[in-house]
């Protein structure tokens, strides 16, 4: 297998590994979505089935707890995202909006792979993109997965500012989206085509 796809199986299989993981762990931690389940498979069951109507709050699995990482700064609670990064179109009826984020994330995946292939996987001018595709993918996809499970996204990372500012929260897969988009800039910078030189005249 050639390098620059190992990278983009491993790095891309990484973050949705890590992305689902962590969202199993506040699922399990800090909600009621898996009580009376003793086994593995049974939680896992119910993480992957499509969930009941909204209850309390509106959220479709029930917070039992959060956990504060820096008092006034930052904290770990459970939430729900039906729209897209930032809760964007989630207002949309889910008529629409289930459609709309497949056809968006189906394009999204099949652009990065059509532009992961242009890459020769050498150059040294190629290493923003060929480490930020992969990252973007990975965080597609494992968002993705949650809207095909369940119709919503898990989010978990809340960093607000003494509850009278926050920042949206967001999951490891935003966190991944936003790094390699990063990277893809800085990529746009490196590998600008600058105008060629034009030839000296020849002498008469």
């Amino acid at each position: 297998m050639p390098r620059k796809y190992a990278i983009l199986l491993a790095l891309t299989l990484g973050v949705i590994v890590l992305d689902q993981w962590t969202k199993y762990l506040v699922v399990r931690d800090l909600t009621t979505r898996f009580d009376g389940l003793p086994t593995l498979s049974e939680r896992l069951g119910a993480f992957y089935s499509p969930a009941e109507a909204p209850g309390f709050r509106g959220l479709h699995f029930q917070p039992r707890t959060h956990v504060e990482v820096l008092e006034n700064f930052f904290r770990i609670r459970y939430a729900e995202n039906p729209g897209a990064a930032w809760g964007l179109f989630r207002d949309l009826p889910p008529h629409l909006r289930g459609p709309l984020f497949h056809l968006v994330s189906l394009g999204a995946v099949l652009l990065i792979v059509f532009y992961f292939r242009k890459l020769s996987g050498t150059d040294p001018a190629e290493v923003w993109a060929l480490w930020g595709l992969p990252l973007v993918l990975g965080g597609a996809l494992g968002n993705y997965i949650d809207r095909v499970a369940r119709a919503f996204v898990i989010d978990f990372l809340e960093a607000h500012w003494y509850d009278k500012a926050a920042w949206p929260s967001f999951n490891v897969a935003d966190m991944a989206i936003c790094i390699g988009v990063g990277m893809l800039v800085v990529d746009a910078f490196v590998r600008k085509e600058k105008p060629k030189a034009s030839a000296p005249a020849q002498a008469s």
